[in-house]
C-alpha cells in the first residue's frame, strides 16, 4: 500500500529527491510481508520518479513474476538488492554476502535480530540482507541516507542493529482542547495531528506520512495520547479505542507501534467500581478484561504508559499500595499479549513548603523508586527522566538510572523545547543528549547511561562506529516526548525538525556524533547538490546549529540552578517566578550569593544519591563542575570558578555573550536568502523566528543581568549597561 502524501505540508527528511540515488537504479525485492510491501512500494515511488527498474518476485521466487517502473529489464543485472535472509534462489551478490557474514560471524550467524541487517557491495551490486522485514525497512532508509555513496566502488560489510528495542515518542495531546494546555500539552507546533476538537482527525493521511518519518530516523513506538489522562481521553481504552485503531492502521506499514496513556483510577472512570486498588480482585479483573478487548481490537498494541501519584494524577498512595503494586497489575494485563507498561517515574510532592530547604524535589524519583527495585514484573519498564528535575537546559544525569539494577529503566529525554525555547528558538539538542547518553554513573570504568538503559554487554567491537556498536539485551527504551504538531513544517520552527531526526537517530545508535547525525539531516532535509553552494549551506547550518544548545544556556538560568522562567507556560524569564511557590523549583539567590545547597555534610543529601566517583566529585565545591555548580551548591557571589571568573561576573559575561551568538546567528541565516537548497518559505519562517529569539534573549540577558546586579551589588568589570 503506497501512502498517501499530505498536501501542504513540508516534506521534512523525505523529500523526492533523497531518492534520487535508489530510483534511478535496478532494484529487486526479495521477501513477502507487510514491511517488505512497504519497501517495494517506495522503491517503485523513487522508479517512476527518477527512471530505475524495480522486480519483486513472489514469494515462491518466480523471477517472471516482476513489476518495472520503466522499460522491462528481465536480463537479471540489479544495482540494488533488499533480500530476508530467507528468499530462495537468490542472485550471486547476496550468496556472497551471506557467505561474508558467515565468515565474520560464524555459524551462529550475525545476531542482527528483528530490525538488524546488513549491507554490502559485491560485484557492482549493493546488497541489504535481513532476517525479518523490518530489517529490509531499516535498510531501506539507511540506503537513502547514504546516496550515491551506498553505490560506490567497494563498501565492506557493514552489521547495523539498533541499541535499543524501544524507541519510542510519548505525544501529550488530548483529544479535547484541555482549556488551559490547548490540543497538545507543551506543544510548540499547532494542533494534535491525531484528534481535532475531541473527535479523531477526519484525515489521516499526514498520520501516515508521519509514520513514514519516523522510520526512516530510526522510531518505533508512540503513545497518541497525553499522559495527563482527561475524561474524555480514558475513553480511549474502551469505547473511543476504535479510533486508535484507525491511527495504529496508518503506522503500521513503517513498523511504528501504537501505545496508550491509560489513566490509572480507569477502573473508576470507565469500569464503575468504587476503588481502583491494584490489590482489589474485582480491579484486577477489571483490568484484564479491558486490555484483552483492547488487543482483539490492535493486536499489535505495545503496551500502557502511566502517569500515577504525580502533579494531581490519581495513583496506588490512595490505597496504601506502592508504585510496584500500581505497576504490577497492568502487567499482568498486558502480559498475555506481550505487551509492556511504561511506569513513570516522575513522582515528586508538587505542594512542599518553600520554606522548608531540607525537602528536595531533586530527590523523589530515588527516594520513592529504589526501595522498589526487583518488584517490579519484567513487563514493566520505569521511564525515568534524564534529569532529577525536568528537562531543564542543564542538569545532571538523574540517580535513579543506575540505582535500579534488578528492573527495566527507560530513559526520557524531551524533544518538545518546553524549557529550551518552545521552538521559537534554535536549540539543537543531540549534543545535549549525546552528553546524557555518555554519562558514566560509576566513572570512566563503569558502563555509560547508553548501555544501562539498553541492558548492552561489555562486548562492544569496533567501538563507536554506527554498525557494531554494542550486543544489547533486546529490552532497552530511549523515550522522548514529541515536538510534532500540524503545523505545516511539523514541528513549528523548520529547524526543529532536527532534534526529531536526532532522537530517532540516537536512540537507534547512541554513539553517534551529533554532528554526523546533522549532516545526514542537512543532507536529506535540502537534497543539495555537491555544488559550492551545497558547502556554504552545511558551513552556515552547522555554526546555526552546533553550538545552539549552549548559546541558549548562556542567556538563560545559569551554572545548572534551572527554571527562572515564567511560570504556566514556561516561555520567558521571570528569575523569582516559582522561587516562592509549592513546586520546588529554587535558586535560593539572595544579597550574599545563589544555588541549592544539595551536600551530605550541609544541605539536603542529594549528592549521597549517586555512587562514587560522582558523590563525591559533586559533594565537593573544588571539584564540582562549574556549569552544575548551583545545581549542587549555594556559593557567594564572588566564588571563583575553575574558568577563573567569579560567579557574578560569569552571569554578567554569559548572558552579554549569548545575546551576541543569538545576532551573529541571525546574521548568518540571512545570507542564506536566495540560497537554492533553502525554500523561500522556510527562509522567511526561520528568519521570523530569529528575531523573536534575539528578542527573548536580549529580555532574558537584561531581566537575569538586572536581578544579580540588585542582588549582589556588585558592577560588571567591563562596564557594560546593565539595566
Amino acid at each position: 500500500m503506497t501512502i498517501p502524501e499530505p498536501t501542504g505540508v513540508h516534506p521534512a527528511w523525505l523529500p523526492p529527491e533523497a531518492f534520487r540515488a535508489i530510483g534511478s537504479r535496478r532494484t529487486l525485492v526479495l521477501g513477502a510481508g507487510l514491511l517488505v510491501g512497504t519497501v517495494r512500494d517506495e522503491v517503485a515511488r523513487a522508479c517512476a520518479a527518477y527512471g530505475g527498474a524495480l522486480r519483486h518476485p513472489g514469494v515462491t521466487g518466480d523471477l517472471d513474476t516482476r513489476e518495472t517502473a520503466r522499460g522491462d529489464r528481465a536480463d537479471g543485472a540489479f544495482d540494488l538488492v533488499f533480500a530476508l535472509s530467507t528468499a530462495q534462489s537468490p542472485p550471486d551478490a547476496v550468496q556472497a554476502v551471506r557467505e561474508r557474514s558467515r565468515r565474520r560471524y560464524g555459524d551462529a550467524g550475525p545476531g542482527i535480530g528483528d530490525e538488524g541487517f546488513l549491507i554490502a557491495r559485491h560485484d557492482g551490486v549493493t546488497v541489504v540482507l535481513a532476517d525479518e522485514p523490518a530489517g529490509l525497512l531499516y535498510g531501506l532508509f539507511h540506503v537513502v541516507r547514504l546516496g550515491k555513496p551506498a553505490f560506490g566502488a567497494a563498501r565492506p560489510l557493514e552489521r547495523h542493529r539498533p541499541a535499543m528495542r524501544l524507541r519510542m515518542l510519548d505525544h501529550w495531546d488530548n483529544v479535547d482542547v484541555h482549556p488551559v494546555m490547548g490540543q497538545v500539552e507543551r506543544g510548540y507546533a499547532g494542533g494534535s495531528i491525531f484528534w481535532r476538537d475531541g473527535a479523531l482527525s477526519g484525515d489521516l493521511t499526514r498520520v501516515g506520512a508521519y509514520g513514514r518519518l519516523l522510520a526512516a530516523c530510526g522510531v518505533n513506538a508512540i503513545t497518541v495520547n497525553n499522559v495527563n489522562v482527561h475524561a474524555t481521553e480514558a475513553h480511549l481504552l474502551t469505547d473511543r479505542l476504535g479510533d486508535v485503531a484507525a491511527i495504529a492502521d496508518r503506522l503500521r506499514p513503517y513498523g511504528v507501534r501504537v501505545h496508550l496513556s491509560a489513566g490509572f483510577a480507569s477502573p473508576i472512570a470507565l469500569g464503575g467500581l468504587p476503588t481502583a486498588d491494584p490489590l482489589d480482585e474485582d480491579v484486577r479483573e477489571w483490568w484484564a478484561r479491558t486490555t484483552e478487548r483492547v488487543y482483539q481490537a490492535i493486536p499489535d498494541l505495545g503496551g500502557y504508559v502511566v502517569k500515577a501519584d504525580s502533579e494531581g494524577q490519581p495513583g496506588p498512595f490512595a490505597y496504601g499500595r506502592s508504585h510496584a503494586d500500581g505497576a504490577n497489575v497492568l502487567a499482568d494485563a498486558l502480559a498475555p499479549f506481550g505487551g509492556v507498561v511504561h511506569w513513570r517515574a516522575f513522582v515528586y510532592n508538587h505542594r512542599q513548603d518553600w520554606r522548608d530547604r531540607s525537602v528536595d524535589r531533586a530527590r523523589a524519583a530515588y527516594d520513592h523508586f529504589t526501595p522498589l527495585d526487583g518488584l517490579f514484573r519484567g513487563n514493566v519498564i520505569l521511564q525515568v527522566k534524564h534529569g532529577p528535575i525536568d528537562f531543564q537546559v542543564r542538569e545532571p544525569s538523574s540517580p535513579l538510572i543506575a540505582a535500579m539494577p534488578a528492573t527495566r529503566v527507560a530513559v526520557e529525554l524531551q524533544v518538545t523545547q518546553e524549557y529550551t525555547g518552545q521552538q521559537r528558538h534554535v536549540c539543537y539538542l543531540a549534543p545535549m543528549w549525546s552528553e546524557v547518553l555518555a554519562f558514566r554513573p560509576w566513572g570512566p570504568a563503569g558502563p555509560d547511561v547508553a548501555r544501562i538503559v539498553a541492558g548492552a554487554a561489555a562486548d562492544r567491537d569496533d567501538i563507536g562506529t554506527e554498525h557494531d556498536g554494542w550486543t544489547a539485551d533486546e529490552t532497552g527504551c530511549l523515550v522522548g516526548v514529541s515536538n510534532v504538531g500540524d503545523d505545516p513544517y511539523w514541528t513549528g520552527h523548520p529547524l526543529a525538525q532536527a532534534n526529531l531526526y536526532a532522537f530517532g537517530r540516537l536512540a537507534w545508535a547512541p554513539w553517534t556524533d551529533p554532528g554526523a547525525i546533522l549532516d545526514e539531516w542537512i543532507d536529506l532535509t535540502f537534497a543539495p547538490a555537491e555544488t559550492g553552494d551545497a558547502e556554504r549551506l552545511r558551513r552556515t547550518l552547522h555554526a546555526v546549529m552546533d553550538g545552539s544548545w549552549r548559546t541558549y544556556e548562556r542567556y538563560t538560568a545559569p551554572l545548572g540552578v534551572g527554571f527562572m522562567v515564567r511560570p504556566g507556560h514556561h516561555y520567558g524569564p521571570d528569575v523569582d517566578g516559582y522561587e516562592y511557590t509549592p513546586w520546588g523549583t529554587y535558586h535560593f539567590a539572595d544579597r550574599d550569593g545563589v544555588g541549592v545547597d544539595r551536600t551530605r555534610a550541609t544541605g539536603t543529601g542529594f549528592t549521597g544519591q549517586y555512587p562514587p566517583p560522582w558523590s563525591e566529585v559533586y559533594e565537593s565545591l573544588e571539584q564540582c563542575p562549574d556549569e552544575l555548580l548551583l545545581f549542587f551548591h549555594h556559593v557567594p557571589y564572588g566564588h571563583v570558578l575553575h574558568s577563573g571568573s567569579t560567579v557574578i561576573q560569569h552571569i554578567y559575561d554569559t548572558h552579554f555573550a549569548g545575546v551576541e551568538q543569538v545576532a551573529e546567528t541571525r546574521a548568518l541565516w540571512a545570507k542564506l536568502a536566495g540560497a537554492g537548497p533553502v525554500p523561500p518559505d522556510v527562509h522567511a519562517r526561520v528568519s521570523e523566528l530569529l528575531d523573536e529569539q534575539l528578542r527573548c534573549a536580549e529580555e532574558w540577558r537584561d531581566q537575569i543581568n538586572a536581578y544579580f546586579f540588585r542582588k549582589s551589588g556588585v558592577p560588571d568589570a567591563h562596564g557594560r549597561r546593565i539595566p
